[in-house]
């Protein structure tokens, strides 16, 4: 049995990671707060085998940019 994933919106991807960018000061610690946040998703997702839909960086620059915009989220950034 063949589990496709949803496809994503890769222009809506694009859009958040510049969102991203353009908001961080530095781009170098934007790109490593991500692959870390990645990584720990990729871990504690590990055992959740219900939420593999998403690759761990792409969610990572969901979340991280939605905490952007919406300040009364706490992250990482």
């Amino acid at each position: 049995m063949v589990v496709k994933r949803p496809i994503f919106d890769s222009t809506q991807l694009t859009r958040r990671a510049e969102e991203l960018i353009n908001g961080a000061s530095n781009r170098y610690r934007i790109t490593v707060q991500v692959a870390n946040r990645a990584k720990r998703r990729r871990y504690e997702d590990f055992d959740n085998m219900d939420d593999h839909q998403m690759k761990p960086v792409m969610r990572a620059i969901f979340e991280m940019s939605d905490e952007l915009t919406q300040p009364e989220i706490i992250g990482d950034i």
